[in-house]
Protein backbone atom coordinates (compact mmCIF):
# COMPACT_ATOMS: atom_id res chain seq x y z
CA UNK A 1 0.00 0.00 0.00
CA UNK A 2 0.98 4.12 -0.91
CA UNK A 3 2.12 5.84 1.97
CA UNK A 4 -1.09 8.09 3.30
CA UNK A 5 -1.22 11.29 2.83
CA UNK A 6 -1.80 12.36 6.47
CA UNK A 7 -1.31 10.01 9.08
CA UNK A 8 -2.63 10.54 13.15
CA UNK A 9 -0.99 9.19 15.30
CA UNK A 10 -2.26 8.94 19.33
CA UNK A 11 -3.39 12.56 19.56
CA UNK A 12 -4.94 14.03 22.93
CA UNK A 13 -6.38 17.26 24.15
CA UNK A 14 -7.39 18.46 27.06
CA UNK A 15 -9.55 21.03 28.18
CA UNK A 16 -10.49 21.83 32.02
CA UNK A 17 -13.22 19.44 32.54
CA UNK A 18 -13.41 17.60 29.37
CA UNK A 19 -10.66 15.59 27.19
CA UNK A 20 -11.41 16.79 23.59
CA UNK A 21 -9.72 13.96 21.99
CA UNK A 22 -8.47 11.00 23.42
CA UNK A 23 -5.68 8.89 21.77
CA UNK A 24 -6.83 9.34 18.46
CA UNK A 25 -5.41 7.68 15.37
CA UNK A 26 -6.08 7.29 11.87
CA UNK A 27 -5.04 7.83 8.37
CA UNK A 28 -6.11 9.64 5.25
CA UNK A 29 -5.34 8.19 2.25
CA UNK A 30 -4.01 9.88 -0.98
CA UNK A 31 -6.99 10.62 -3.23
CA UNK A 32 -9.45 9.91 -1.40
CA UNK A 33 -12.50 11.37 0.78
CA UNK A 34 -12.44 10.54 4.23
CA UNK A 35 -15.57 11.35 5.95
CA UNK A 36 -15.44 12.09 9.97
CA UNK A 37 -18.58 11.63 12.20
CA UNK A 38 -19.47 11.80 15.41
CA UNK A 39 -22.44 13.75 17.33
CA UNK A 40 -21.73 17.49 18.65
CA UNK A 41 -19.22 17.32 21.43
CA UNK A 42 -17.87 14.32 20.08
CA UNK A 43 -13.96 16.01 19.39
CA UNK A 44 -14.31 17.02 15.62
CA UNK A 45 -13.48 20.27 15.48
CA UNK A 46 -10.64 20.36 18.19
CA UNK A 47 -9.29 17.40 15.20
CA UNK A 48 -9.81 19.25 12.69
CA UNK A 49 -8.16 22.90 14.15
CA UNK A 50 -5.35 20.56 15.73
CA UNK A 51 -4.63 19.33 11.96
CA UNK A 52 -5.28 23.24 10.62
CA UNK A 53 -2.84 24.90 13.23
CA UNK A 54 -5.16 26.13 15.34
CA UNK A 55 -5.19 24.08 18.50
CA UNK A 56 -1.88 22.14 19.29
CA UNK A 57 -2.21 18.65 21.04
CA UNK A 58 -1.23 17.51 24.59
CA UNK A 59 -0.11 14.61 23.04
CA UNK A 60 0.45 12.17 19.99
CA UNK A 61 1.90 13.21 16.29
CA UNK A 62 1.14 13.60 12.76
CA UNK A 63 2.82 13.09 9.69
CA UNK A 64 2.01 14.60 6.69
CA UNK A 65 3.78 12.30 3.04
CA UNK A 66 5.68 10.83 5.94
CA UNK A 67 7.29 13.53 7.32
CA UNK A 68 6.50 15.20 10.81
CA UNK A 69 3.45 17.80 10.78
CA UNK A 70 3.22 19.93 13.52
CA UNK A 71 1.83 23.01 12.24
CA UNK A 72 2.03 26.23 14.97
CA UNK A 73 -0.14 28.07 13.11
CA UNK A 74 -2.56 28.07 10.25
CA UNK A 75 -0.41 29.91 8.12
CA UNK A 76 1.79 26.92 8.34
CA UNK A 77 -1.09 24.50 7.83
CA UNK A 78 -1.51 26.09 4.40
CA UNK A 79 2.16 26.10 3.35
CA UNK A 80 1.85 22.27 4.05
CA UNK A 81 -0.62 22.30 1.27
CA UNK A 82 -3.73 21.97 3.99
CA UNK A 83 -6.79 24.11 3.57
CA UNK A 84 -9.79 24.21 5.02
CA UNK A 85 -13.41 25.66 3.80
CA UNK A 86 -15.32 26.38 7.52
CA UNK A 87 -18.95 26.19 8.47
CA UNK A 88 -19.49 29.64 9.01
CA UNK A 89 -18.28 31.81 6.21
CA UNK A 90 -15.08 34.20 6.74
CA UNK A 91 -16.54 37.20 4.37
CA UNK A 92 -16.86 40.73 4.33
CA UNK A 93 -20.07 41.56 2.82
CA UNK A 94 -18.98 45.07 1.60
CA UNK A 95 -15.47 43.81 -0.68
CA UNK A 96 -16.19 42.32 -3.74
CA UNK A 97 -15.03 38.53 -4.53
CA UNK A 98 -11.76 39.17 -5.61
CA UNK A 99 -11.11 41.31 -2.55
CA UNK A 100 -12.21 38.46 -0.02
CA UNK A 101 -10.00 36.15 -1.71
CA UNK A 102 -7.16 38.00 -1.65
CA UNK A 103 -7.44 38.72 2.01
CA UNK A 104 -7.13 34.87 2.35
CA UNK A 105 -3.46 34.76 0.73
CA UNK A 106 -0.37 35.14 2.24
CA UNK A 107 1.09 36.99 -1.01
CA UNK A 108 -1.84 37.81 -3.51
CA UNK A 109 -1.07 39.33 -6.61
CA UNK A 110 -2.74 42.08 -8.30
CA UNK A 111 -6.63 42.50 -8.35
CA UNK A 112 -6.60 41.96 -12.11
CA UNK A 113 -4.32 39.52 -11.88
CA UNK A 114 -6.30 37.47 -9.21
CA UNK A 115 -9.50 38.20 -11.14
CA UNK A 116 -8.46 36.12 -14.10
CA UNK A 117 -7.15 33.19 -11.69
CA UNK A 118 -10.66 33.21 -10.29
CA UNK A 119 -12.33 33.14 -13.17
CA UNK A 120 -10.08 30.40 -14.70
CA UNK A 121 -10.43 27.99 -11.56
CA UNK A 122 -14.06 28.60 -11.26
CA UNK A 123 -14.47 27.39 -15.21
CA UNK A 124 -11.95 24.33 -14.41
CA UNK A 125 -13.87 23.21 -11.73
CA UNK A 126 -17.54 24.17 -12.55
CA UNK A 127 -18.36 26.67 -9.72
CA UNK A 128 -19.34 29.73 -11.74
CA UNK A 129 -17.77 32.96 -10.25
CA UNK A 130 -17.49 36.89 -11.17
CA UNK A 131 -14.76 38.04 -9.16
CA UNK A 132 -16.15 41.70 -9.66
CA UNK A 133 -19.55 40.76 -7.81
CA UNK A 134 -20.03 42.10 -4.10
CA UNK A 135 -20.43 39.72 -1.75
CA UNK A 136 -22.95 40.94 -0.04
CA UNK A 137 -24.89 40.40 -2.77
CA UNK A 138 -24.40 36.44 -3.43
CA UNK A 139 -26.39 33.80 -2.42
CA UNK A 140 -25.31 31.11 0.20
CA UNK A 141 -24.09 29.05 -2.36
CA UNK A 142 -22.22 31.65 -4.27
CA UNK A 143 -20.47 32.76 -1.00
CA UNK A 144 -19.51 29.00 -0.59
CA UNK A 145 -17.86 29.13 -3.63
CA UNK A 146 -15.95 32.09 -2.73
CA UNK A 147 -14.42 30.23 -0.06
CA UNK A 148 -13.49 27.05 -2.01
CA UNK A 149 -12.24 29.14 -5.48
CA UNK A 150 -9.63 31.17 -2.64
CA UNK A 151 -8.99 27.47 -1.49
CA UNK A 152 -8.21 25.79 -4.43
CA UNK A 153 -6.05 28.67 -5.52
CA UNK A 154 -3.42 27.04 -2.76
CA UNK A 155 -2.90 23.89 -4.29
CA UNK A 156 -3.72 22.17 -1.43
CA UNK A 157 -3.13 18.14 -0.83
CA UNK A 158 -5.97 17.72 1.81
CA UNK A 159 -8.73 19.91 1.94
CA UNK A 160 -10.63 20.28 5.27
CA UNK A 161 -15.10 20.99 4.38
CA UNK A 162 -16.93 21.62 7.33
CA UNK A 163 -20.91 20.96 7.23
CA UNK A 164 -20.50 22.48 3.23
CA UNK A 165 -24.12 20.99 2.04
CA UNK A 166 -25.59 23.07 4.69
CA UNK A 167 -26.92 26.31 3.10
CA UNK A 168 -27.26 24.06 -0.47
CA UNK A 169 -29.86 23.57 -3.04
CA UNK A 170 -29.95 19.87 -4.42
CA UNK A 171 -28.94 21.39 -7.54
CA UNK A 172 -26.19 22.88 -5.63
CA UNK A 173 -25.17 20.05 -3.47
CA UNK A 174 -24.39 18.10 -6.51
CA UNK A 175 -22.20 20.21 -8.25
CA UNK A 176 -19.99 20.61 -5.12
CA UNK A 177 -19.83 16.60 -4.94
CA UNK A 178 -18.91 16.81 -9.15
CA UNK A 179 -15.97 19.31 -7.97
CA UNK A 180 -15.14 17.17 -5.34
CA UNK A 181 -14.75 13.72 -7.33
CA UNK A 182 -12.58 15.76 -9.85
CA UNK A 183 -10.47 17.01 -7.01
CA UNK A 184 -10.07 13.21 -5.73
CA UNK A 185 -9.59 12.28 -9.29
CA UNK A 186 -6.70 14.72 -9.38
CA UNK A 187 -5.20 13.33 -5.95
CA UNK A 188 -6.65 15.77 -3.71
CA UNK A 189 -7.55 14.24 -0.45
CA UNK A 190 -11.02 15.89 1.26
CA UNK A 191 -11.48 15.19 4.97
CA UNK A 192 -15.46 15.51 5.00
CA UNK A 193 -17.37 16.51 8.19
CA UNK A 194 -21.49 16.42 8.49
CA UNK A 195 -24.18 14.98 9.86
CA UNK A 196 -26.10 14.55 6.71
CA UNK A 197 -25.36 10.79 6.33
CA UNK A 198 -26.63 9.90 3.22
CA UNK A 199 -24.68 12.07 2.03
CA UNK A 200 -21.71 10.77 3.32
CA UNK A 201 -22.45 7.48 1.16
CA UNK A 202 -23.19 9.23 -1.70
CA UNK A 203 -19.43 10.88 -1.78
CA UNK A 204 -17.10 9.09 0.81
CA UNK A 205 -14.55 6.17 0.36
CA UNK A 206 -14.09 5.83 4.24
CA UNK A 207 -15.25 7.51 7.44
CA UNK A 208 -14.02 7.67 10.87
CA UNK A 209 -16.25 7.99 13.82
CA UNK A 210 -15.75 9.75 16.94
CA UNK A 211 -17.37 9.19 20.12
CA UNK A 212 -16.85 11.30 23.79
CA UNK A 213 -12.96 12.01 21.53
CA UNK A 214 -11.88 8.25 20.99
CA UNK A 215 -12.68 6.57 17.83
CA UNK A 216 -15.25 4.26 18.13
CA UNK A 217 -15.10 2.65 14.70
CA UNK A 218 -14.27 2.83 10.90
CA UNK A 219 -16.65 1.75 7.83
CA UNK A 220 -17.08 1.91 4.17
CA UNK A 221 -20.23 4.47 3.94
CA UNK A 222 -21.04 3.10 0.64
CA UNK A 223 -21.62 0.18 2.32
CA UNK A 224 -22.79 0.87 5.74
CA UNK A 225 -26.63 2.26 6.22
CA UNK A 226 -26.97 5.85 7.74
CA UNK A 227 -28.91 4.44 10.47
CA UNK A 228 -25.94 2.24 11.57
CA UNK A 229 -23.37 4.94 11.26
CA UNK A 230 -26.10 7.19 13.33
CA UNK A 231 -25.84 4.68 15.83
CA UNK A 232 -22.46 4.07 16.36
CA UNK A 233 -22.06 8.10 16.78
CA UNK A 234 -24.49 7.92 19.50
CA UNK A 235 -23.81 4.66 21.22
CA UNK A 236 -27.40 4.12 20.72
CA UNK A 237 -30.40 3.00 18.92
CA UNK A 238 -32.47 5.66 17.49
CA UNK A 239 -35.88 6.27 16.95
CA UNK A 240 -37.53 7.67 14.24
CA UNK A 241 -39.70 10.82 14.86
CA UNK A 242 -43.64 9.88 14.33
CA UNK A 243 -47.14 11.24 15.21
CA UNK A 244 -50.69 10.41 14.91
CA UNK A 245 -51.88 12.38 11.81
CA UNK A 246 -55.30 13.48 12.74
CA UNK A 247 -57.74 16.30 11.03
CA UNK A 248 -56.28 19.73 11.04
CA UNK A 249 -58.40 22.32 13.05
CA UNK A 250 -58.95 25.87 12.00
CA UNK A 251 -57.23 28.93 10.67
CA UNK A 252 -55.02 30.61 13.33
CA UNK A 253 -52.08 32.40 11.19
CA UNK A 254 -53.72 34.61 7.79
CA UNK A 255 -50.75 36.55 6.22
CA UNK A 256 -51.97 38.56 3.54
CA UNK A 257 -49.62 40.68 1.26
CA UNK A 258 -47.35 40.49 4.47
CA UNK A 259 -44.03 43.01 3.01
CA UNK A 260 -41.54 44.70 4.58
CA UNK A 261 -38.52 46.14 3.50
CA UNK A 262 -34.65 44.58 4.47
CA UNK A 263 -34.08 45.73 8.44
CA UNK A 264 -30.58 45.77 7.74
CA UNK A 265 -27.59 46.15 4.50
CA UNK A 266 -27.90 42.87 3.03
CA UNK A 267 -30.96 41.46 4.23
CA UNK A 268 -34.31 40.34 2.29
CA UNK A 269 -37.35 42.22 2.19
CA UNK A 270 -40.20 40.10 2.12
CA UNK A 271 -42.43 40.42 -0.85
CA UNK A 272 -46.70 39.60 -0.72
CA UNK A 273 -46.18 36.67 1.28
CA UNK A 274 -49.93 35.34 1.46
CA UNK A 275 -50.38 32.02 4.06
CA UNK A 276 -53.10 30.34 6.01
CA UNK A 277 -51.97 28.05 9.11
CA UNK A 278 -54.30 26.04 10.79
CA UNK A 279 -53.80 24.31 14.18
CA UNK A 280 -52.36 21.12 14.80
CA UNK A 281 -50.37 21.30 11.24
CA UNK A 282 -46.56 21.70 10.65
CA UNK A 283 -45.72 23.60 7.86
CA UNK A 284 -42.02 23.21 6.62
CA UNK A 285 -40.42 26.42 5.05
CA UNK A 286 -37.43 25.69 2.81
CA UNK A 287 -34.80 27.98 1.19
CA UNK A 288 -31.52 28.72 0.73
CA UNK A 289 -29.65 30.80 3.51
CA UNK A 290 -30.43 34.61 2.76
CA UNK A 291 -33.41 34.41 1.00
CA UNK A 292 -36.02 35.89 3.96
CA UNK A 293 -36.06 33.42 6.53
CA UNK A 294 -34.80 35.64 9.59
CA UNK A 295 -36.95 38.59 8.24
CA UNK A 296 -39.84 36.29 8.07
CA UNK A 297 -39.20 34.89 11.40
CA UNK A 298 -38.87 38.10 13.03
CA UNK A 299 -42.17 39.57 11.37
CA UNK A 300 -44.34 36.22 13.14
CA UNK A 301 -42.37 36.92 16.54
CA UNK A 302 -43.00 40.49 16.39
CA UNK A 303 -39.46 42.09 16.25
CA UNK A 304 -40.32 43.47 13.30
CA UNK A 305 -43.29 46.09 12.76
CA UNK A 306 -45.49 44.97 9.65
CA UNK A 307 -48.05 47.09 8.38
CA UNK A 308 -51.82 46.81 9.82
CA UNK A 309 -53.79 43.95 7.97
CA UNK A 310 -50.93 41.96 6.75
CA UNK A 311 -51.05 39.36 9.81
CA UNK A 312 -54.01 38.28 11.52
CA UNK A 313 -53.72 36.01 14.85
CA UNK A 314 -57.29 33.88 15.20
CA UNK A 315 -58.95 36.97 13.06
CA UNK A 316 -57.12 39.86 15.18
CA UNK A 317 -54.93 42.19 13.55
CA UNK A 318 -51.30 41.80 15.18
CA UNK A 319 -48.97 43.42 13.30
CA UNK A 320 -48.02 46.16 15.70
CA UNK A 321 -47.98 44.25 18.86
CA UNK A 322 -44.10 43.25 19.98
CA UNK A 323 -42.84 40.49 21.29
CA UNK A 324 -44.02 40.23 24.90
CA UNK A 325 -47.32 40.73 23.93
CA UNK A 326 -47.30 38.14 21.12
CA UNK A 327 -46.00 35.68 23.71
CA UNK A 328 -48.98 36.42 26.17
CA UNK A 329 -51.51 35.56 23.61
CA UNK A 330 -49.33 31.97 22.44
CA UNK A 331 -47.45 33.06 19.53
CA UNK A 332 -44.04 32.09 20.68
CA UNK A 333 -40.74 31.81 18.40
CA UNK A 334 -37.27 30.43 18.61
CA UNK A 335 -34.55 32.01 16.55
CA UNK A 336 -31.73 30.31 14.78
CA UNK A 337 -28.94 31.77 16.23
CA UNK A 338 -28.95 30.01 19.60
CA UNK A 339 -25.84 31.78 21.51
CA UNK A 340 -26.91 35.50 21.52
CA UNK A 341 -30.43 35.78 20.03
CA UNK A 342 -31.75 32.81 21.48
CA UNK A 343 -29.95 32.85 25.07
CA UNK A 344 -27.82 35.17 26.81
CA UNK A 345 -24.18 33.53 26.54
CA UNK A 346 -23.29 34.56 30.24
CA UNK A 347 -26.94 33.97 31.47
CA UNK A 348 -27.64 30.78 33.83
CA UNK A 349 -29.97 28.80 32.33
CA UNK A 350 -32.91 29.72 35.13
CA UNK A 351 -32.43 33.39 33.93
CA UNK A 352 -32.91 32.53 30.09
CA UNK A 353 -35.95 30.91 31.24
CA UNK A 354 -36.79 33.57 32.67
CA UNK A 355 -36.17 36.01 29.27
CA UNK A 356 -38.73 34.48 27.10
CA UNK A 357 -41.11 32.26 29.95
CA UNK A 358 -41.97 35.13 32.18
CA UNK A 359 -45.22 36.32 30.37
CA UNK A 360 -46.86 32.69 30.28
CA UNK A 361 -44.90 31.29 33.58
CA UNK A 362 -46.44 33.26 35.75
CA UNK A 363 -42.34 34.12 36.49
CA UNK A 364 -42.93 38.05 37.37
CA UNK A 365 -45.78 39.47 39.54
CA UNK A 366 -46.42 43.14 40.38
CA UNK A 367 -42.82 44.08 39.09
CA UNK A 368 -40.85 41.31 40.76
CA UNK A 369 -39.15 38.40 39.13
CA UNK A 370 -39.72 35.08 40.62
CA UNK A 371 -36.44 33.68 40.70
CA UNK A 372 -37.74 30.47 42.56
CA UNK A 373 -40.46 29.56 40.01
CA UNK A 374 -38.21 30.45 36.84
CA UNK A 375 -35.37 28.24 38.75
CA UNK A 376 -38.41 25.67 38.83
CA UNK A 377 -39.15 25.95 35.44
CA UNK A 378 -35.59 25.69 33.50
CA UNK A 379 -34.92 22.67 35.53
CA UNK A 380 -38.35 21.28 34.20
CA UNK A 381 -36.99 22.09 30.92
CA UNK A 382 -33.75 20.78 31.56
CA UNK A 383 -35.37 17.28 32.72
CA UNK A 384 -37.95 17.04 30.18
CA UNK A 385 -35.56 17.46 27.34
CA UNK A 386 -32.39 15.57 28.95
CA UNK A 387 -30.27 18.26 28.89
CA UNK A 388 -27.04 17.42 29.64
CA UNK A 389 -25.98 20.60 32.26
CA UNK A 390 -24.89 20.54 35.57
CA UNK A 391 -27.62 22.29 36.41
CA UNK A 392 -29.64 25.35 35.87
CA UNK A 393 -27.49 27.74 37.37
CA UNK A 394 -25.12 26.64 34.75
CA UNK A 395 -24.06 29.96 32.10
CA UNK A 396 -25.84 29.07 28.62
CA UNK A 397 -22.39 29.39 26.78
CA UNK A 398 -21.17 26.60 29.30
CA UNK A 399 -23.55 23.80 26.99
CA UNK A 400 -22.18 21.66 23.97
CA UNK A 401 -24.45 23.40 20.64
CA UNK A 402 -27.20 20.50 21.36
CA UNK A 403 -27.90 20.83 24.41
CA UNK A 404 -28.63 24.59 24.13
CA UNK A 405 -30.71 23.78 21.24
CA UNK A 406 -32.98 21.64 23.32
CA UNK A 407 -33.29 24.29 26.18
CA UNK A 408 -33.95 26.88 23.93
CA UNK A 409 -36.70 24.35 22.22
CA UNK A 410 -37.88 23.06 25.57
CA UNK A 411 -38.20 26.74 27.06
CA UNK A 412 -41.09 27.56 24.21
CA UNK A 413 -42.47 24.02 23.63
CA UNK A 414 -43.55 23.45 27.77
CA UNK A 415 -44.98 27.34 27.75
CA UNK A 416 -48.08 25.57 25.63
CA UNK A 417 -47.85 28.03 22.54
CA UNK A 418 -50.67 27.97 20.23
CA UNK A 419 -47.99 28.81 17.78
CA UNK A 420 -44.68 28.12 17.47
CA UNK A 421 -42.15 29.47 14.56
CA UNK A 422 -38.94 28.08 14.70
CA UNK A 423 -36.14 28.42 12.50
CA UNK A 424 -33.46 25.94 12.14
CA UNK A 425 -34.48 24.15 14.92
CA UNK A 426 -31.68 21.11 14.48
CA UNK A 427 -28.84 23.16 13.17
CA UNK A 428 -25.74 21.61 13.77
CA UNK A 429 -26.93 19.52 16.40
CA UNK A 430 -26.25 15.44 16.26
CA UNK A 431 -28.73 12.78 15.50
CA UNK A 432 -29.88 12.01 18.86
CA UNK A 433 -30.68 15.78 19.77
CA UNK A 434 -31.95 15.89 16.43
CA UNK A 435 -34.65 13.03 16.38
CA UNK A 436 -35.45 14.37 20.53
CA UNK A 437 -36.18 18.05 19.04
CA UNK A 438 -38.13 16.73 16.06
CA UNK A 439 -40.27 14.36 17.97
CA UNK A 440 -40.56 17.45 20.69
CA UNK A 441 -42.42 19.55 17.71
CA UNK A 442 -44.22 16.95 16.45
CA UNK A 443 -46.08 16.11 19.60
CA UNK A 444 -46.21 19.65 19.75
CA UNK A 445 -48.71 19.84 16.96
CA UNK A 446 -50.39 16.50 17.72
CA UNK A 447 -51.67 18.68 21.08
CA UNK A 448 -53.30 21.20 18.48
CA UNK A 449 -50.73 23.75 18.30
CA UNK A 450 -49.75 25.33 14.75
CA UNK A 451 -46.03 24.73 14.10
CA UNK A 452 -43.68 26.68 11.58
CA UNK A 453 -40.71 25.03 10.65
CA UNK A 454 -37.89 27.14 8.76
CA UNK A 455 -35.18 24.93 7.70
CA UNK A 456 -32.20 24.67 5.17
CA UNK A 457 -32.16 20.25 6.01
CA UNK A 458 -34.65 19.00 3.66
CA UNK A 459 -34.64 15.83 4.99
CA UNK A 460 -36.00 17.56 8.68
CA UNK A 461 -38.77 18.73 6.67
CA UNK A 462 -39.84 16.20 4.48
CA UNK A 463 -39.55 13.74 7.66
CA UNK A 464 -42.09 16.10 9.81
CA UNK A 465 -43.80 18.24 7.51
CA UNK A 466 -47.90 18.05 6.51
CA UNK A 467 -46.95 21.31 3.93
CA UNK A 468 -43.98 22.77 2.12
CA UNK A 469 -42.80 25.87 0.78
CA UNK A 470 -40.12 27.45 -0.25
CA UNK A 471 -38.97 31.07 0.02
CA UNK A 472 -36.81 32.70 -2.39
CA UNK A 473 -35.65 36.12 -2.34
CA UNK A 474 -38.38 36.94 0.30
CA UNK A 475 -41.18 35.50 -1.51
CA UNK A 476 -43.22 32.16 -0.31
CA UNK A 477 -44.32 30.16 -2.80
CA UNK A 478 -47.83 28.58 -2.42
CA UNK A 479 -47.44 25.38 0.18
CA UNK A 480 -47.83 21.74 -1.14
CA UNK A 481 -48.50 18.39 0.52
CA UNK A 482 -45.30 17.23 1.66
CA UNK A 483 -45.83 13.77 0.93
CA UNK A 484 -44.60 12.63 -2.50
CA UNK A 485 -42.50 15.70 -2.86
CA UNK A 486 -39.25 14.56 -4.74
CA UNK A 487 -36.12 16.11 -4.44
CA UNK A 488 -35.78 18.06 -8.24
CA UNK A 489 -39.58 19.63 -7.86
CA UNK A 490 -37.88 20.28 -4.11
CA UNK A 491 -35.50 22.42 -6.02
CA UNK A 492 -36.79 23.70 -8.17
CA UNK A 493 -39.22 25.29 -5.66
CA UNK A 494 -35.99 26.40 -3.98
CA UNK A 495 -34.78 28.15 -7.24
CA UNK A 496 -38.11 29.99 -7.43
CA UNK A 497 -40.10 28.33 -9.58
CA UNK A 498 -43.36 29.50 -7.02
CA UNK A 499 -45.98 28.74 -10.01
CA UNK A 500 -45.26 24.69 -10.86
CA UNK A 501 -48.55 23.30 -11.30
CA UNK A 502 -49.81 21.64 -8.62
CA UNK A 503 -50.36 18.06 -8.54
CA UNK A 504 -53.30 16.48 -9.07
CA UNK A 505 -55.83 16.83 -6.68
CA UNK A 506 -54.17 19.95 -4.90
CA UNK A 507 -56.47 23.06 -4.50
Amino acid sequence: MSEPLLKLDGLTKAYPGVVANADVSFEIAKGEVHALLGENGAGKSTLVKTIYGLVQPDRGEMRMNGAAFAPAEPRAARAAGVAMVFQHFSLFDALNVAENVALGMENPPPLGQLAQQIREVSRSYGLPLDPSRTVGDLSAGERQRVEIIRCLLQEPRLLIMDEPTSVLTPQEVEILFETLRKLRAEGVSILYISHKLEEIRALCDTATILRQGRVVGKCDPKTTAARDMAEQMVGATLSTPSRSLGATGEVVLELKGLSAPAPRAFGTALRDIDLELRAGEVLGIGGVAGNGQDELAMALSGEMATAPGMIRFKGREIGRLGVTARRRIGLLCAPEERMGHAAVPDMSLTENAMLTAGPREDLVRHGFLRWGRAKGYAEKVIETFDVRTPGAGTAARALSGGNLQKFVIGREILQRPEILVVNQPTWGVDAMAAATIRQALLDLAERGAAVIVISQDLDELMEISDRFAALNAGRLGAPRPAEGLGLHEIGMMLGGAHDMEPALGES
